[in-house]
């Protein structure tokens, strides 16, 4: 397997687990110290793993829910131990006779470590064009 596969494989992996609520899986691929910013949560940086673990225990997914997820205009850069994934995350749910669609763009790196892949930073926007300014309150 090339290296590029492995953090494909990797990738799709650690992006299961958080549809599936394997909350071990989740661990075992994110660093502790995960920083991310989630534009549809709140406009500031999370740090850690907390906020994570409360939505995938609390099923946030949907109980049940049948998923699919299709990574758009994947691109992967590749810089020895680190590397950097972009795409436009698109998530298809079936859930009670509903079909939804959410889309937005995404950035996540990894690490290598001794034991394999780790996300380390998560940077998701709109994937439409965001006005320039908040909205009028």
């Amino acid at each position: 397997m090339t290296p590029e596969q492995e953090i494909w494989q990797f990738l799709h992996q650690h992006l299961h687990s958080i549809f599936t609520g394997d909350s071990d899986t989740y661990r075992a691929t994110t660093a502790a110290d995960l920083s991310l910013y989630e534009w549809f949560v709140t406009p500031h940086r999370q740090d850690g793993l907390d906020f994570h673990f409360f939505m995938i225990d609390h099923h946030w997914a949907g109980d049940g829910a049948d998923f699919r997820y299709d990574l758009l205009e994947p691109r992967l850069q590749l810089y020895g131990d680190t590397a950097i994934v972009s795409y436009t995350f698109m998530l298809t749910m079936a859930n009670q006779g509903q079909i939804t669609h959410r889309s937005h763009n995404e950035s996540r790196v990894l690490i290598r470590v001794n034991d394999g892949w780790r996300v380390v930073h998560v940077h998701k926007s709109p994937a439409w064009q965001a006005p320039a300014g908040p909205p009028n309150a």
